[in-house]
């Protein structure tokens, strides 16, 4: 086996197979791109003066793919400089590079003949460890390779990466009869460590787990729609966050995938099916004429959707199954979806729609049940347990919960019994678990197993925090906002826990404690948790009801504090590690900022973007961002000033947000003291043993340094280049009377250029401008804007 994958290869330049290359890019490994060799000239190309034995023209699938990877959005790379570690290939001229990878994903044309050619090509040019892995989504892994040798056979498996591969997390593993252990075991933990991803054992059956019971849902679906004269975008409403699903629901979600993509998925599990089963798996006549027609979706502008323009503003359209014509929709709305609004819980609003005596929900539970029911069938042929298959629903289609994990939520013996009262056909061995008295699939961190009839243990990581155990038996206190935990080795954890954990003064007054106790009798401090974003900065509602009411003075204290506790951070005597992930923002990013180490996920979005509602950062998080910007210049003597400045200043002004953690490399919210981790698992565990590593090297704090600024000159510098967007039109007045106060606190005030001024003053003068804002009329219809429509508002 590879000591590690230093080198891969992808065959297939295609949309996957392109956006898997780029996945490896953005974890830093070099990648051969391949592609079919273009046997003629374009036009273009003729022109050029090219020939067939041109760079440009023997490869230009894959440079073509590369250039579209760049110009993608959502962006399959972290930053477009990762292209620069995709080389293009191709099978005619470079077969033989192969021999230099440590891993081959094959992602060709679904054929097999197509795919059986391209092995036996392989093993003649491979290194005896490389392994081999195909991305197909639902053909038999065992037929792919029944010519090739066993040696090749043992470290060859499938990898069904879900699309779009960066976002979606889920890779189903299937290995044929001889995958070696070893194989497996190794490439589990290489993709779930080093790319970030959910590995599911998947059985050779067509579609695999996801594939298999999605398209099922999706299909049945369509089914219940027609018979009950709901709509498209009836459907949607119903079938969205509703029941645990993703917003973009069912129709949305096919217009995403492409439904001549889906259509495809669809007949690999007609052709190996037959009865009831092959015939749900036949799309209706409509799907196909669409399809006939070009409305595919949304890589084409119109599918079951089509946007449109009525009387200058954008509308949206929905195909009427039985005419193919686009309507325009109406907001579905019933007893039962206003009843479930208000309802935060998805066990309760799951347990409430199926059980009401209404169309609408008759139509849930006919969906919801036939899916329940198909996956408990289909269990043993599809996956080795219950567990795989709900995370591999949760991973790979955005599920809230998986099939079981539902039928718990509903209950397990209510559901089994109005299943059978509907004419379900429930499977035997739930009827042997329902004749054991056993009445749910999961309990205690187990899941039921029905082959031993007994309960198993979750598989859990090493790395894994049981944060909610560790709140009962190792709190060590915490208010409304947070907690501060102790996890081991003489190391504590501040978990945040307020509403989409922003920072009001609870979380301010567990910082300072937490600082405090971690100086005192641990080892050092990790601030982060396990929700779904890190931190969407500071409670705007409390800042506005304070400036709404006049009380100015109480606005002072709380910025005074939040500036003090992020003082805390930076120069405490232990070491304080942050944990980052999803949206960082704002008061987020000033937590961050000044700590020893930041360990942020892949997907970390960070970003000052206080301008959005009118105000500028007022913890600290200018002069943190220009003390970053000028170490990454400190090196050269020939560093202006201007320029660190100048920098700083568009990256706040223009609410700039990194759209991955390398970007957020790019624009210094990230630095060489700090780590980007694959596997947002696993940072709580690697932000501890950062936490132990420094302070075994004798960490010190930095030192209160005065900071040298560019003064007067630099901010009518950097005015100049506002009022130049002011007077284009691009910034409204009040933009720029924001872009005057950012400016004058990042330039330091009114001081000559070069003067060196304490951290103190600056944060003085940051607290002045913060205030000045948040009492203007525009600033506070901004932040009531925010908070009621959660988008900024231009005015």
């Amino acid at each position: 086996m590879p000591v590690q994958i230093r080198k891969a290869a992808v065959i297939g330049s295609g949309v996957m197979g392109a956006q898997i290359a780029a996945l490896l890019a953005n974890t830093g490994i070099q990648t051969l791109l391949f592609d079919l060799k273009p046997q003629e000239l374009t036009a273009k190309e003729e022109k050029q003066g090219l020939t067939l034995k041109s760079h440009a023209v023997k490869n230009r699938v894959v440079l073509e793919a590369i250039e579209k990877l760049k110009k993608l959005k959502p962006a399959p790379l972290g930053t477009k400089e990762q292209a620069k570690l995709l080389e293009a290939c191709n099978l005619t001229d470079d077969l033989r590079r192969l021999g230099e990878v440590d891993w081959i994903i094959e992602a060709v044309v679904e054929k097999m003949p197509v795919k059986k050619e391209l092995f036996a090509k392989i093993e003649k040019v491979k290194k005896p460890h490389c392994i081999v892995s195909s991305n197909t989504s639902g053909l038999s892994i065992e037929g792919m390779v029944e010519e090739c040798s066993d040696e090749f056979k043992a470290k060859f498996l499938g990898t069904h990466f879900f699309n779009p591969p960066r976002y979606l997390k889920l890779v189903e593993f299937i290995p044929n009869t001889q995958t070696s252990d070893e194989t497996l075991q190794f490439m589990r933990a290489f993709t779930e460590q080093r790319l970030g991803k959910t590995v599911v054992i998947a059985k050779d059956s067509p579609n695999f787990i996801a594939n298999r019971i999605g398209t099922y849902g999706l299909l049945l679906t369509v089914q219940e729609m027609e018979k009950s004269g709901l709509s498209v975008s009836d459907v949607d409403a119903l079938t969205g966050k509703l029941i645990g699903r993703p917003k973009s629901a069912t129709f949305r979600t096919l217009d995403v995938v492409g439904l001549d993509t889906f259509m495809h998925v669809a007949k690999t599990v007609y052709d190996h099916t037959e009865g009831e089963e092959q015939a749900l798996f036949d799309p209706p006549n409509f799907m196909k004429r669409l399809v006939e027609n070009g409305a595919i979706g949304q890589k084409v502008g119109k599918g079951f959707y089509q946007k449109n323009k009525k009387d200058g503003k954008s509308i949206i359209l929905a195909v009427n199954p039985e005419t193919l014509e686009y309507e325009e929709t109406t907001k579905y709305q019933s007893e039962l979806t206003s009843q479930t609004k208000q309802m935060k819980s998805l066990r309760k609003r799951i347990a409430f729609a199926v059980s009401q005596n209404t169309d609408d929900s008759k139509f849930l539970w006919n969906l919801i049940s036939n899916v329940l029911v198909y996956a408990s069938q289909k269990k043993d042929e599809i996956a080795d347990d219950i567990y795989s298959i709900d995370v591999a629903m949760k991973t790979g289609f955005g599920w809230e919960a998986g099939p079981f994990e539902l039928w718990d939520m509903i209950g397990f013996e209510q559901t089994v019994t109005k299943m059978k009262e509907s004419g379900l056909e429930v499977p035997t061995w739930i009827d042997k678990m329902k004749g054991n008295n056993v009445s749910q699939f999961y309990r205690d961190g187990q899941y039921y197993d029905n082959h031993s009839e007994g309960y198993v243990d979750i598989p859990k990581k090493d790395s894994y925090y049981n944060l909610a155990l560790l709140r009962k038996e190792k709190k060590i206190f915490g208010n409304d906002g947070a907690s501060l935990l102790d996890i081991g080795d003489d190391v504590v954890l501040m978990e945040m826990h307020s509403p989409n954990q922003s920072i009001g003064l609870d979380v301010l007054d567990m910082i300072r404690r937490s600082v405090e106790e971690a100086e005192k009798s641990y080892r050092g401090l990790v601030i982060s948790h396990q929700g779904k974003n890190f931190c969407v900065g500071a409670n705007l509602m409390m800042i506005l009801l304070e400036a709404q009411s006049d009380n100015y003075e109480d606005i002072e204290d709380i910025i005074h504090i939040f500036q003090q506790s992020m003082a805390k951070i930076r120069y405490s005597s232990k070491p304080v590690v942050v944990g980052a992930f999803g949206m960082t923002l704002g008061g987020g990013v000033e937590m961050s900022l000044p700590a020893a180490s930041i360990h942020a996920d892949f997907e970390t979005y960070m970003g000052l973007v206080e301008t959005g509602v009118g105000l500028i950062p007022g913890g600290g998080g200018n002069k943190e961002l220009y003390l970053r910007n000028l170490k990454n210049v400190a090196t050269d003597v020939n560093f202006d000033l201007q320029q660190v400045a100048n920098k700083t200043f568009e990256t706040i002004a223009m609410a700039t947000v990194s759209t991955s953690a390398l970007e957020a490399k790019k624009l210094n919210y990230l630095g060489d003291q700090d780590a980007i981790i694959f596997d947002k698992e696993e940072i709580i565990e690697r932000s501890k043993q950062t936490v132990l590593t420094l302070e075994k090297n004798h960490y010190l704090p930095p030192t209160r340094d005065p900071i040298p600024v560019v003064g007067e000159s630099g901010y009518a510098t950097m005015l100049l280049g506002a009022k130049s967007l002011h007077w284009a039109g691009r910034i409204s007045d009040h933009d720029l009377k924001i872009a005057e106060k950012l400016a004058f606190v990042i330039a330091g005030g009114r001081v000559p250029k070069g003067t060196f001024v304490d951290e103190q003053y600056i944060l003085d003068i940051e607290r002045e401008a913060f205030l000045s804002l948040v009492g203007e009329p525009k600033t506070q219809q901004r932040m009531q804007h925010m908070l009621m429509t959660k988008r900024p508002l231009r005015n």
